[in-house]
């Protein structure tokens, strides 16, 4: 009996979740000011240091229309959401 209460645990875990990972965020997007000297590439990896900065990049730029790289201190970026 025990070990079916504690089964039962598990997999109610389990389901929670993945019923909360499958839930989509809402709400604004996380932005970032562009300081003095940033490039996309300091920003991407000040904000998610342990993802691929060149990913992170190319999402920064898709996310907020920017033909180049280029980006000018004051500039409000906003960034993808967080996994």
């Amino acid at each position: 009996m025990v070990v079916l209460i504690a089964l039962a645990w598990v997999a109610v875990g389990v389901f929670a979740a993945t019923a909360s990972q499958a839930e989509p965020e809402t709400g604004p997007l996380p932005t970032a000011v562009v300081q003095k000297n940033d490039t996309l590439w300091d920003i991407a990896a000040r904000y998610r240091p342990s993802d691929d900065p060149f990913a992170m990049v190319e999402e920064i730029r898709a996310i907020n229309d920017l033909p180049g790289y280029t980006i000018h201190p004051g500039q409000e970026l906003q960034l993808p959401r967080g996994r």
